[in-house]
């Protein structure tokens, strides 16, 4: 498994540390290189923590799911229904849990007033000043389109987070550790700056990335080993705490133009084989991760440099997902195996 990732490292510029992860059945392999950045540089290793950007929302479509399969919510839910009286007022019952969770509700990218609040931090932290009362501020003005067409938009995964945070009486965090990280083991993964690679972008360190308004749309940091096994919770045979919940987040429900779209994650076909997949990117970081059910594959690569016109690493590391699901249908199973080794 090895070869297929030996040229990420050179597909990411400026970065000083990358770690990827791989699951073929019940193969395990974590590769790692570089350093962590910073004035106290260490080695980047399996449990380093990196930046996850818009991966985080797959967390938060996991967590739509737990909470349906507890019958606390239902897919088919206004968000108005767990939002307090008049905070949306422009948004109608057609805007569902759903919606949001597929990118289908309508709603704008970014949220009103957000470029404003983030013009001093734009290339470095733009939605650190923008806050929970920000975001509240935003709903009132919020207007979408008619709900149906794809949209993709950071604002309504935000939105999803707070109604779920809000139905559950307890902070997005909270209520994200309790029903999704801890049962699953996650213990490298939650939405604190602290222990964390630095961020470079075009060669310069980046601040910590925070969202303290729309935590559920982009805050969270993890470790390539903690993604493979939140990855690998995603795979076939259904066990564990969330067995029916990540089963039903790789149900297809809507179609973008050239893939269709699950809770969050984006599904693509390619000879009868499937392939579900995210990337998320901060100032500083770059994420990516996928998983097919079908062939029993997991794949995970994380870099601490920000995402520029020129980097290839994502577009790389989709097809380094490609090629793992495509060995593993041409190959027996075989035992675990599961080490860490540099890339």
């Amino acid at each position: 498994m090895k070869d297929l990732v030996a040229h990420l490292p050179a597909a990411v510029r400026d970065a000083t540390g990358v770690a990827v992860a791989l699951r073929e059945g019940s193969r395990e392999l974590v590769l790692v290189g570089g350093t962590t950045g910073g004035r106290d540089p260490r080695p980047v290793t399996g449990r380093t923590r990196f930046e996850l950007g818009s991966l985080t929302k797959t967390f938060t479509g996991l967590l739509l799911a737990d909470m349906v399969d507890r019958g606390e919510v239902r897919p088919t839910d206004p968000v108005l229904r767990h939002l307090p009286f008049g905070a949306a007022p422009h948004l109608g019952p057609e805007v569902t849990l759903e919606g949001l969770a597929t990118h289908t509700s309508g709603l704008p990218r970014l949220p009103p007033g957000l470029r404003r609040l983030a013009v001093r931090r734009w290339r470095t932290n733009p939605y650190r000043d923008f806050t929970g009362d920000d975001f509240a501020a935003a709903l009132l003005r919020t207007r979408g389109r008619t709900p149906g067409a794809y949209r993709y938009s950071n604002l309504g995964v935000a939105l999803l987070g707070e109604a779920l945070s809000r139905a559950a009486g307890r902070p997005y965090a909270e209520l994200l550790a309790e029903r999704v990280l801890r049962p699953l083991g996650l213990t490298d993964t939650d939405c604190s700056p602290s222990a964390q690679v630095t961020g470079h972008l075009r060669g310069r360190p980046r601040p910590p990335w925070e969202m303290p308004g729309m935590p559920a749309a982009g805050a969270l940091r993890s470790s390539a080993v903690d993604v493979l096994r939140y990855l690998t919770a995603h795979l076939p045979p259904p066990t564990g705490p969330l067995a029916r919940a990540c089963a039903d987040v790789a149900r297809p429900r809507a179609s973008a133009r050239d893939h269709d779209v699950c809770l969050v994650w984006n599904l693509r076909r390619r000879a009868g084989r499937e392939l579900l997949f995210h990337s998320g990117g901060t100032r500083g970081c770059t994420a990516f991760a996928a998983f097919s059910p079908g062939a029993g594959t997991a794949f995970v690569a994380l870099a601490n440099a920000g995402w520029t016109v020129d980097s290839t690493f994502v577009h790389r590391s989709y097809e380094a997902a490609w090629s793992l699901v495509e060995r593993a249908a041409s190959r027996p199973s075989r035992p675990l195996v599961s080490n860490t080794q540099d890339p």
